[in-house]
């Protein structure tokens, strides 16, 4: 007997009435739906129920956003309990609406496997209402992952209504959408947001998720400024050309990474303290195997960018790879990960180049000059002027995304660290306020996952291209490493030579999705 069915049956015989005896607005209405269809890249057709436009909060403020959508396959997967993939689509902190599943991603594949889809929309920087003749901005932080927190207690409440398993929960995202996925994944239940749940009238159910997908997320806020100089800082009278108010500005700022990395405690996977004294050579780790991985695949890497290579001395080039004279010489082109793209895309090459054999169980990757490689991440797209971030009114007056989500209802952006507001030109003693600490606090993940009030996700999805430059490296590697740290399930690479962008190679996400479920 299915017994989820069974008490779905019973809740709506019951009339899907309140303790008050009014119908309740956050009831799932299982029979009130529209059917669609997906065609997939390989001509398949995916068949599905849309239920589209539901309410996660009973006080609603933004009607625009304030919605999720929800796409049940009409071939469920063949397994006892099937996942639920949470998908948003926030990008730069900007407000997101409740879209439809695309073919191209996470969402038109989970689909095709046969799980349950939700989109929810959330407010974000942009987002704003007219309340007595004024615009108000509804979505400054973190009224977005309030938002997307409503939305996983909607799918909870409605556990023996919605078809899937709401104690199998994904989220995924990308950019500001992996960072919102990181902090779903980080802040379950946490007692810090429960005050603005309850007045927002959200679902009286839990908000901790299974898993989290994180594509390349912009998230340490309050750090990735320091984080940024310190990894970069190599290329300042370089590829990235600063003046001298800027040079000064980055320096100030690397000169504040050290005693941070040093308070994080990290270790590696032998035991050993990562430090700022050795923190490089344990990012250097990550890319050479992401570069070994990509030279197995075929890969062309040529030696100006850094890195140096062993060739089997009886292969038919001969000698190593990597030093002077070597006259440029790469690998094949490839992807640079384990696998295929699962949805058809190629990750960028380098382009043609003269390509010696490669022999798989023989030769490797020697090592990398990490200047010189940083210096060609940032050839390739220009990297962003100090403060990354939190850059209004230190050196120009622009604010930044991240200024906006942290600004008032008024559509007044504000800076939120202590180092910008000393460094403003036409405020120096401004100073960060408590409630500015409070929601500077709630938007970054990293510090949840020691809180032990906080129900952390079990299982890890991170990936951050090995040439994005819109965050630095430390963002994802202090993630993923903290989180194995507290004995998380982490899958984490910096594929090679993929930009900033998510939702790709889509065979290995949902391979490790497959393994999570066992």
């Amino acid at each position: 007997m299915n017994y989820k069915l069974l008490a779905a049956s019973l809740i709506i015989g019951a009339g899907t009435l309140n303790a008050a005896g009014q119908a309740d607005p956050l009831r799932f209405d299982p029979d009130n739906f529209t059917t669609g269809s997906l065609t997939m890249p390989d001509g398949e057709q995916v068949a599905y129920k849309a239920y589209e436009g539901l309410f996660y909060v009973r006080n609603i403020e933004d009607s625009t956003y304030q919605t999720l959508n929800i796409y049940v396959p009409e071939k469920m997967a063949d397994i006892n309990r099937v996942p639920i993939l949470l998908r948003t689509y926030v990008g730069g902190y900007a407000a997101s609406t409740a879209k439809t599943p695309s073919a191209t991603d996470a969402t038109g594949r989970a689909l095709k496997e046969g799980y349950v889809v939700c989109i929810p929309g959330s407010r974000g920087s942009n987002s704003t209402i007219t309340r007595d003749g004024k615009t108000i901005y509804t979505g400054t932080a973190p009224n977005g992952i309030l938002d997307l927190k409503a939305a996983v207690r909607y799918l909870r409440y409605n556990d023996s209504l919605i078809p899937g398993e709401s104690e199998l929960i994904f989220t995924d995202g990308t950019s500001a959408g992996g960072a919102m996925s990181s902090l779903l994944g980080a802040t379950g239940n946490a007692p810090e947001y429960e005050p603005y749940l309850k007045k927002m009238g959200a679902a009286d159910a839990r908000d901790d998720v299974f898993a989290a997908v994180c594509y390349c997320p912009i998230t340490d806020l309050n750090h990735a400024d320091m984080e940024y100089e310190w990894l970069y800082g190599c290329t300042n009278t370089g590829v990235r050309h600063l003046n001298e108010a800027q040079i000064s500005i980055s320096n100030e700022l690397a000169a504040e990474c050290p005693s941070y990395i040093n308070s994080l405690g990290l270790k590696d996977k032998q035991g050993n303290l990562i430090t700022a004294d050795n923190y490089k050579e344990y990012l250097k780790g990550f890319l050479i195997e992401s570069a070994h991985r990509a030279l197995q695949e075929g890969c062309e890497i040529p030696d100006s960018i850094g890195l140096s290579f062993y060739i089997d001395k009886t292969g038919p080039m001969g000698g190593p790879m990597g030093g002077p004279g070597n006259g440029g010489r790469g690998m094949r082109p490839g992807n640079g990960e384990r696998r295929p793209m699962g949805d058809g895309r190629q990750a960028p090459s380098f382009g043609p180049g003269n390509a010696p054999r490669f022999n798989k169980t023989s030769d490797y990757v020697t090592g990398i000059d990490l200047d010189k490689y940083l210096s060609y991440v940032a050839s390739v797209t220009p990297l962003k002027t100090p403060p990354a971030f939190d850059q209004m009114g230190v050196l120009i007056p622009t604010p930044s995304p991240e200024n906006n989500v942290f600004g008032n209802e008024n559509g007044e952006a504000a800076n939120f660290t202590e180092f910008s507001l000393r460094h403003r030109l036409d405020d120096p003693s401004a100073k960060l306020s408590k409630e500015m600490e409070k929601r500077v606090y709630m938007m970054n993940p990293m510090n949840f996952i020691d809180n032990e009030k906080s129900t952390v996700a079990q299982n890890w999805f991170i990936r951050h291209g090995a040439k994005d430059r819109d965050t630095s490296f430390l963002v994802p590697i202090n993630l993923a490493t903290k989180l194995e740290n507290a004995g998380k399930n982490v899958n984490f690479f910096l594929p090679w030579n993929r930009p900033h962008s998510g939702d790709y190679n889509l065979d290995d996400l949902f391979s490790w999705i497959a393994s999570t479920l066992k």
